[in-house]
């Protein structure tokens, strides 16, 4: 055993007592519990309770579940909220040590105006720590979306995430490439989230329960990347009554079914594509339609409640996307490649102060893709697996201390096979066994300090490698203000290797001997501020190092007998800027604006004379603004508005050529460019609207969404073309979306 793993897990062993003798913890007088929806029991995460009168307060932690300990003898008056549900209120007595359990269940809000966005109340601003975003489903049903509802192209409109262009769902977040963001569903890592061609995620809006953006200083709960987290919960399925529902898009088509059984409840989802008719009217009368198209996604989700302390689920998701597209005459491409995921998860009571969650997880990304040209084919088969245990222990001591521990281990397994005409060309297999543990601990003070301090430990087999990384934030509450800062290091073990015009050949490469790991420090500075009642202001600031970026080098011909090592190029970068949103939550009319300024860039050998470049994803201006107008109790309309910087390209200059003969044949042609990425696309301007009627159908609920993207048919430009050939040189524009209209039509039972 190396030096670095028997340091682990001296670590491990100590944690694995730490459960023994927080059950053991003195009791006292205290309420605990978990805050559900009354209609269908869904536990709500991140929910606000408050003792009225006093300043105890808590919020309930990703399994929904609550705790308020140490509290005196007497009567008290609980208040409870929750995004776009109504107030709880609920009086109780304690007396002689009490522990009375509570289970919270709160009533949607009938008379809300507009779910599209936060409502606000003193409450649910408490939970909101520095660089934390909820987006909730409401929102990425209602915004007017290419096609099809997603995930990603909602989260894209939030300050301090960029998109690469309209055609990648990509998140590009506080100047981080979409690799250094951790991508979570149902605590289960998902590698590559994209469906055709990465125009949109593989994340079904009809599953999803809660979606949680963490875009920088995040605790030590959460480690492996540079930058990001997004967690995504999908729905546990509706324990009080069955319900389904469908959707029919010019995208895809959605349909859904959950409900309860005896001993528990249950959810399934599916969405395949329905543009395959499209496609078939158009092939033949123009270029690049491909032969064959099709994707779909499957979740689902199983409860089982062996009793009110003890509950377990297993989730599953799986994706494919599958098509074949001709490129030339007596050539074409068949694209394979999808995600498979799955995860076993237990929550348990060990005592009302002391919550436990153990999962077991499962994650599959594959790409296959094959190219055949005039009978010989080439293929590539690249797989990850990926399987780890997970236990996460929260120990809810006090109003003032409360903590936080878990551990992580698992196993993953890199291949990459190459073969052209039946033989094998190239093969990779890369393993690694990686731990991680991590302690958190807050502490309040007083009701108007809050201090967050951590630290993660991290393990990972391959070069053998630990890496420490610590975290602390503070936070300061005046009466319409709050102050927050962080600090944090972070370690990621992995890169990506990826086309922002196109996901489906997404390789991931890993750490190893002579390739360390990359390393960054995240520095965050914020305001949050309730101007008036119904009107917020946030104001983020944030810098950022990344040390030890690898990838592989593009200037070696041929990796064939190389070392792994070998094929890399190591740089660094870092990334500041400043966030800003202002939100309107209350009334017919509501929505915000977000607004983000900020710089990012890289340095890698052999790149613009090592010195610092913006990589072209790098905006430096970006806005977006959201409205939603109740215009009637059954029409609602919404817009959404995007200006950015245009993106950063390298100019070519030219061509030079070279003559040696009397013919004037060319034996030589060098292509000139200018200096990496030093130049501007035109800046970037779209403006979309939609409108969305509620009615019934047969006895259900029903929305016809009638939309248009880019409204104003902007000719935004995706990049250049040049024309080497001509002389000058020729250059077209290659552009974007143009007017988009779509509808969809929504039932639910």
């Amino acid at each position: 055993m190396t030096h670095s793993s028997r340091i682990f897990f001296q670590f491990l062993f100590l944690w694995l007592l730490s459960p023994f003798f927080f059950a053991k913890a003195q009791q006292s007088n205290g309420i605990f519990g978990f805050i559900k929806d009354s209609e269908t029991s869904e536990t709500l995460l991140q929910a606000n309770i408050f003792l009225k009168g006093t300043s105890i307060g808590a919020a309930s932690n990703n399994s929904g579940y609550y705790s308020l300990s140490n509290l005196a003898d007497g009567t008290y008056t609980l208040l409870a909220s929750y995004v776009g549900y109504e107030t709880l209120e609920l009086t109780f007595t304690l007396s002689g040590g009490e522990s009375k359990r509570l289970d919270l269940n709160l009533n949607p809000d009938k008379n809300e105006m507009s779910e599209i966005v936060i409502t606000s109340d003193r409450l649910e601003e408490e939970k909101k720590n520095i660089g934390t975003v909820n987006i909730k489903t409401e929102l990425i049903k209602n915004v007017p979306a290419i096609l099809e509802a997603d995930v990603f192209r909602s989260i894209q409109l939030m300050p301090g995430v960029k998109a690469a262009n309209d055609f990648s769902s990509a998140l590009y977040i506080r100047g981080g490439s979409p690799d250094q963001t951790l991508i979570l569903l149902d605590r289960t890592t998902v590698y590559n989230p994209s469906h055709f061609f990465g125009f949109f995620s593989t994340f079904n809006p009809d599953a999803i329960k809660d979606i949680q953006l963490y875009k920088g200083g995040y605790n030590a709960q959460y480690g492996g990347r540079l930058g990001s987290v997004l967690d995504i919960y999908n729905k546990d399925g509706n324990r009080q009554e069955f319900k389904s529902g469908f959707t029919v898009g010019m995208l895809a088509s959605r349909v859904y079914v959950e409900g309860p059984y005896k001993k528990g409840s249950y959810m399934f989802a599916l969405r395949r594509s329905t543009i395959e008719p499209l496609l078939y009217a158009l092939r033949g009368k123009v270029d690049g339609i491909p032969e064959m198209f099709y994707f779909y996604d499957a979740n689902g989700k199983l409860n089982f409640d062996i009793n009110e302390n003890h509950r377990i689920n297993l989730a599953f998701y799986g994706g494919v996307d599958k098509v074949r597209i001709p490129f030339a005459p007596e050539a074409d491409a068949l694209l394979l490649y999808g995600n498979q995921t799955g995860s076993l998860n237990w929550n348990h009571l060990i005592s009302p102060k002391v919550f436990g969650n153990f999962t077991f997880t499962g994650s599959r990304y594959f790409n296959l893709p094959e190219f055949g040209i005039s009978g010989t084919t080439f293929t590539r088969e690249n797989n990850i697996y990926d399987f780890s245990l997970k236990y996460d222990l929260d120990y809810l001591a006090s109003q003032e201390n409360t903590f936080k521990f878990g551990v992580w281990a698992g196993n993953m397994v890199l291949n990459v096979t190459n073969s052209f005409d039946g033989r094998e060309t190239f093969t990779s297999r890369l393993q690694t066994e990686y731990s991680a543990l991590y302690a958190q601990h807050t502490w309040r003070p007083d009701n108007t300090w809050k201090i967050e301090s951590g630290l993660r430990l991290n393990y990972h087999s391959t070069g053998d490698f630990l890496r420490f990384d610590p975290r602390l934030s503070v936070e300061k509450t005046f009466d319409r203000v709050r102050l927050q800062a962080s600090v944090g290091g972070y370690s990621q073990f992995l890169a990506l290797i990826t086309n922002e015009a196109f996901s489906g050949f997404d390789t991931w490469l890993i750490a190893s001997d002579g390739v360390e790991p990359s390393y960054g420090v995240q520095y965050g500075l914020g305001a949050k501020t309730r101007i008036v009642d119904g009107i917020n202001f946030d104001l983020e600031g944030f810098f950022r190092t990344m040390e030890g970026l690898f990838e592989l080098d593009p200037t070696i011909p041929n990796p064939s007998g190389l070392e792994y090592k070998d094929l890399f190029r190591f740089g660094r970068g870092y990334a500041y800027g400043i966030e800003a949103l202002l939100e309107k939550t209350e009334g017919k009319f509501t929505g915000f604006i977000g607004y983000t300024w900020g710089i990012t860039r890289r340095r890698f050998p052999n790149v613009n004379n090592f010195n610092y470049y913006a990589p072209r994803y790098d905006r430096t201006h970006d806005i977006n603004a959201v409205v939603s107008y109740m215009l009637t109790r059954k029409w609602k309309l919404t817009s959404v508005t995007s200006f950015a910087t245009g993106q950063a390209y390298t100019l070519p200059i030219g061509r030079t050529q070279t003559f040696n003969d009397p013919f004037g044949q060319r034996n030589n042609a060098y292509f000139d460019i200018g200096t990496v990425n030093s130049n501007r696309l035109p800046d970037y301007f779209r403006v979309d609207i939609g409108a969305t009627y509620s009615g019934t159908f047969f006895g259900g609920k029903s929305e016809l969404q009638l939309q248009i993207v880019n409204l104003l048919n902007r000719k935004n430009i995706w990049f250049y073309q040049y024309d080497f050939d001509l002389n000058p040189v020729g250059r077209n524009e290659i552009q974007l979306l143009p007017i988009i209209p779509t509808v969809s039509y929504s039932v639910q039972f």
